[in-house]
């Protein structure tokens, strides 16, 4: 029987004991990066995941039954976000290079973790923290001058709870479909062979030309062949070929969760979970509080800092703003929530513009990569006008969502 471990002992990814005090020692590949770069030579392929991926096994903070692993993802905006907006409250052009860069580092990261199919913490990290900071400096640097109201803060912070209330509730069950027993997996591969004629393959041959692309399309993995299949009422289903089962109208399976979702609409990786028909309406609340707080703390701020301006004139002209460091500061901060909030507001107008025409986000790609959608409003929305059944019959069935638990057929779990 093995000793148990020690506070600041673990398993590491190979399945070898090891210590913390040793975080340094046996990273061959570090050694070896170390040396070439030294020696201004290529580093080998593969090397830099080799270390990223070591590095990431080994941040661990000591507990009781062993060391525990820390998700690297969750530390650079803690760090980073603090730093650099007190740098950019030094100067005004230092301000306009940092608020200018912040976001072009976040979408380059966003595409890197994209392309190689990864989850990250990072950005729900990143929400989370930026939420909580810019209430620390409104609390700090703005409630202490006197001309915000304690009903004022309590309204802002009653708006902060709905928010985060909304999004731990988006953070649940977006609507997996259940995962078939391992015991049935071989029975439920004979499943299309009965909703295909002349077909002895069941899958080969059946696919339509999106899935027989092998391209994934928001979260389409490749390998989920499609099988048109006469139901009762004529509903298309899909067969999914990594969870082994057949998916009702609408589902989908998600590349980065490695499950299928009923009527999936994206991968959102701000609740780093899919957004689906169980969670689609607490998400959209979620959005839609975090807009009101947002621009409300935005004018409190800028009512303090910049007075006797609305605040869409003092946002871009607000001559003290850096009189003071903490004016600096709290001016600053509005500019970041600005430019958080614009991008948040574009995913809601489209969010919102989808429901109104009844076509999720996961369609609207499938329509413009077949080219069986329209464009409209200057191609904000998608229509496939496969479920758009009117403005109020549209928003009808989205507040639906969810209210009842989806019927599970004997084709839904295999």
């Amino acid at each position: 029987m093995e000793e148990p471990l020690c506070c600041c002992e673990y398993v590491d990814r190979r399945g070898e004991r090891n210590h913390l005090a040793a975080c340094c020692c046996d990273c061959e590949d570090l050694d070896e990066g170390c040396e070439r770069w030294l020696t201004c030579k290529s580093l080998p392929p593969g090397a830099l995941e080799r270390i990223a991926d070591t590095i990431a096994d080994r941040v661990r903070v000591p507990w009781f039954s062993g060391a525990v692993k820390i998700n690297v993802s969750l530390v650079p905006p803690l760090v980073l976000l603090p730093v650099f907006l007190h740098v950019a409250a030094l100067h005004v052009l230092l301000g306009l290079v940092i608020l200018t860069s912040l976001p072009v580092v976040v979408l380059w990261y966003y595409y890197l973790t994209h392309r190689r199919k990864e989850r990250t913490l990072f950005f729900l990290s990143l929400g989370l923290f930026s939420l909580g900071y810019m209430y620390y400096v409104f609390l700090q640097e703005v409630v202490p001058r006197g001309h915000v109201g304690s009903s004022q803060v309590v309204a802002l912070t009653c708006g902060l709870i709905l928010m985060l209330a909304a999004l731990s509730w988006a953070k649940k069950d977006p609507g997996y479909l259940p995962i078939p027993a391992s015991n049935e997996k071989s029975s439920c591969q004979d499943l299309p062979n009965k909703s295909v004629r002349g077909n002895s393959n069941g899958l080969r041959g059946v696919a339509t030309s999106e899935a027989a692309s092998g391209r994934t399309v928001n979260g389409e993995a490749k390998g989920s062949s499609r099988i048109s299949a006469e139901e009762s009422g004529s509903v298309k289903k899909d067969w999914c070929t990594k969870c082994h089962l057949v998916r009702p109208a609408r589902a989908g399976h998600c590349r980065l969760c490695g499950r299928c979702v009923r009527r999936l609409d994206h991968h959102c990786v701000w609740i780093n979970s899919c957004v689906g028909e169980q969670n689609h309406q607490a998400f959209i609340l979620a959005l839609s509080f975090f807009m009101l707080t947002s621009v409300y703390g935005i004018t409190l701020t800028l009512h303090t800092i910049c007075k006797g301006r609305t605040p869409f004139v003092a946002l871009f002209y607000c001559p003290g703003a850096y009189s003071d460091y903490s004016s600096a500061l709290s001016f600053t901060c509005v500019w970041y929530c600005a430019i958080v909030t614009a991008g948040m507001g574009y995913i809601l107008l489209i969010q919102l513009l989808n429901i109104s025409y009844n076509v999720t986000e996961r369609e609207a790609r499938l329509a413009l990569r077949d080219n069986t959608g329209r464009r409209l409003l200057g191609g904000l929305v998608i229509d496939t006008g496969q479920y758009n059944r009117g403005f109020l019959c549209n928003w009808g069935h989205f507040l639906s969502l969810g209210s009842s638990p989806p019927q599970r057929s004997a084709e839904d779990i295999v």
